[in-house]
């Protein structure tokens, strides 16, 4: 069942997803697909709404449309990741040719983006890869200590100094492959295959933006990264 802020159903044990898109029918078309796909699925209309159905609901993932009433899909986003009961992951739906809306997107937290207009097949792709990866099950890899950073793959956890370090589900896959594989350098549209799991993407906003957001997170002098650093003319590598 389509659930609305008007009327839900209880959340089952599958991920349930919410669609914010202040055009019903879309909304509508989104969630049906999502449920083809299996998932549960939700609709909001505007930004009030969208918070409310997600304090309800708990959704694993929100898809969310910049320009919203009430307010816009980047304060929904703030307010959703301030929620102390977690931070689900967002998909951020953005106009063709607005990056500045994407890029301020990725920097206030989004896991990912779709570019309207967009075939549902390539949306439901999306959402089907950001919750594997962000609810990937334990692969026995024993957490990674360097210096006073920690990072857990079993919790999906980041401490610095002892201090849990709060990362979305996007930040910390690209921060668990790059300390994984430490000293290699790898380019950003190889990162966007490992981590995004797309392997043809021409923006390479996507991962400069988190990399940016990561040694904001991580590094002592954000300035001047020691753990994440840049190989001009390449790409990325993480300290070994």
């Amino acid at each position: 069942m389509i659930t609305s802020a008007m009327s839900a159903s209880p959340k089952p044990a599958g991920p349930y997803v919410l669609v914010v898109d202040d055009e019903p029918t879309i909304g509508e078309i989104m969630a049906r697909y999502l449920q083809r796909a299996g998932f549960q699925a939700g609709v909001a209309l505007d930004g009030p709404e969208a918070v409310a159905m997600s304090a309800k609901h708990s959704p694993d993932l929100v898809i969310l449309d910049i320009m919203l009433p009430g307010f816009d899909g980047l304060e929904v986003m703030r307010r959703l990741h301030e929620d102390e009961h977690g931070r689900p992951a967002v998909i951020l739906l953005t106009a063709k040719g607005e990056e500045s809306d994407r890029i301020a997107g990725l920097r206030r937290g989004a896991d990912d983006y779709v570019v309207k207009p967009f075939s549902p097949g390539e949306l439901v792709a999306r959402v089907q890869s950001v919750l594997r990866r962000g609810a990937s099950e334990p692969t026995g890899e024993q957490p990674l200590q360097l210096d006073d950073l920690r990072i857990d793959p079993g919790e999906r956890m980041v401490h610095l100094d002892g201090r849990e370090v709060a990362l979305t589900p996007r930040e910390f896959d690209l921060l668990w492959f790059m300390a994984s594989h430490p000293g290699i350098v790898f380019s950003r549209s190889q990162l966007m295959e490992h981590v995004w799991q797309l392997s043809s993407c021409n923006d390479s906003s996507t991962v400069t933006v988190h990399i940016r957001r990561l040694r904001a997170k991580i590094e002592r002098d954000p300035d001047d990264p020691k753990l994440i650093q840049t190989v001009w003319g390449v790409g990325y590598r993480f300290r070994r």
